[in-house]
């Protein structure tokens, strides 16, 4: 996916219930093999892949922000068998109450030549918790720490690669241009201390603790008050930020002068403050600060090396891209799919041009068929955005943008064009109470 997916168009930034200690599960290479690469999607900076589970094949988020495996979104046809189940509950980023779940162990993942023996996990059973739509393809399931913790994990990000290391074979190279930084664990979830330069009156560069989080597709989320130099925006706009596992998220979104990772500099990354009612079960570990999301770290080629607790980063070909975020106001989700009337221009027939058997033409035929394809909704939009302004309504359904039809393509593709330079023009056709309607509105920067 290109450079325009900078910002939060979801966040996925999840604190699970954690269990103590480590788990007992394991992930080992077939035959003790040296290495394993395997291709994923890049959907919103959001790492996908599939694994099975105990014989199913479902796609899965790697997302190191989060200490244990979760399955959701699963369906009659997801038939999956567990083992040792229990229920439970989880509390996660949201201000609703917890949801109920079920834990099970003792499960087997499979992926290439990766095998998972022992696997513990949690299943919610919740509707309203649902990534599938936010990405446009089915989600099942997020993995960070158990298959973190048992190899050296390299993410190349522009090949869109994932390389995991047989620990016991795998050796440093001498890399002058990468950045060696310390991680410390908490609840099995990863942190890193860097530097931010937030006020451009001040050269002081303030140092702070922030979960390396690879499901978060923001470029840094920071937590108000939980550092004496961390205080309220002056310039910044209320937005809905996503949604966590207790429900929606919301927040400000504003910008800092400069992150500091090591010797890597990056400039005016955007930041999202997410409220304090949505991060409480967060801010338990009060060291912490807020978290790097996954548009900072796709910058970057990054290797994971838990077992030594370490993170190395080698600046990638993006690390320089400007810092965009959604200035459209609109929250576009996968709506199901629709039937669709298409020509069928591939049948033809050869014909005498009037009853002279030396002339002969083509006779095209159009038939017409009828295909299902995806269709998008309004799911949130921000008021006073230009989409809102504008007079779109949450709820409608998105026809056309800019003049082509949405059915011809991804939810990433449409959402680009929300992402572009300010004072782009965007047109939208809606359908809304099966009425169609045009709205024509520019682009808006609103942190000026």
């Amino acid at each position: 996916m290109n450079s325009f997916f900078r910002n939060s168009i979801l966040c996925i930034l999840l604190v699970f219930f954690t269990i103590q200690g480590y788990s007992q599960g394991y992930f080992r290479l077939n035959n003790q093999g040296k290495k394993q690469i395997v291709s994923f999607k890049l959907l919103h900076n959001l790492i996908v892949f599939p694994i099975e589970v105990n014989g199913k094949e479902l796609n899965f988020i790697l997302d190191s922000g989060v200490g244990v495996t979760v399955l959701f979104n699963l369906n009659p046809n997801d038939s999956i068998p567990l083992k040792n189940i229990k229920k439970i509950k989880l509390q996660g980023l949201g201000s609703e109450e917890p949801v109920d779940a079920i834990f099970s162990d003792n499960n087997f993942f499979k992926f290439n030549k990766i095998a998972g023996f022992n696997q513990k996990l949690y299943v919610i059973f919740d509707d309203s918790f649902d990534l599938s739509s936010k990405l446009g393809i089915t989600i099942h399931g997020i993995i960070g720490y158990e298959i973190l913790k048992d190899f050296v994990v390299n993410i190349n990000y522009t090949s869109k690669r994932i390389t995991f290391y047989n620990p016991e074979y795998y050796k440093y190279k001498d890399c002058s241009k990468c950045e060696v930084l310390k991680i410390e664990f908490n609840r099995l979830k990863p942190y890193v201390d860097v530097g931010v330069k937030l006020d451009q009156t001040s050269n002081e560069i303030t140092t702070v603790k922030l979960l390396i989080d690879s499901g978060g597709s923001d470029a840094m989320w920071l937590f108000e008050n939980s550092h004496p130099d961390i205080l309220p925006p002056t310039k910044f706009f209320h937005d809905y930020l996503g949604e966590g596992l207790s429900g929606s998220i919301y927040g400000k979104r504003s910008f800092i002068e400069a992150l500091y990772i090591g010797k890597y500099e990056l400039i005016r990354p955007t930041i999202s403050y997410p409220d304090s009612i949505s991060t409480a079960f967060a801010r338990r570990f009060e060291e912490r600060n807020g978290s790097i999301g996954a548009n900072i770290l796709k910058r970057f080629n990054v290797t994971f090396d838990y077992n030594n607790n370490k993170i190395f980063l080698k600046k990638g070909r993006g690390f320089k891209d400007p810092f965009r975020y959604n200035m459209s106001g609109i929250e576009l989700a996968y709506n199901g799919k629709i039937l669709v009337e298409e020509e069928d221009k591939t049948s033809f027939s050869l014909g005498d041009d009037q009853g002279n058997s030396q002339q002969k033409k083509i006779i095209l035929d159009y038939n017409y068929k009828y295909t299902f394809k995806p269709s998008y909704i309004i799911q949130n939009l921000r008021v006073g955005s230009p989409a809102y302004n504008a007079g779109l309504q949450k709820g409608d359904i998105v026809i056309k943008i800019d003049g082509k039809y949405t059915y011809d393509m991804k939810l990433e593709d449409i959402v680009e064009k929300f992402y572009q330079k300010e004072n782009k023009k965007v047109t939208l056709v809606v359908e809304r109470y099966g009425q169609d309607y045009e709205y024509h509105f520019k682009l808006k920067d609103m942190l000026k």
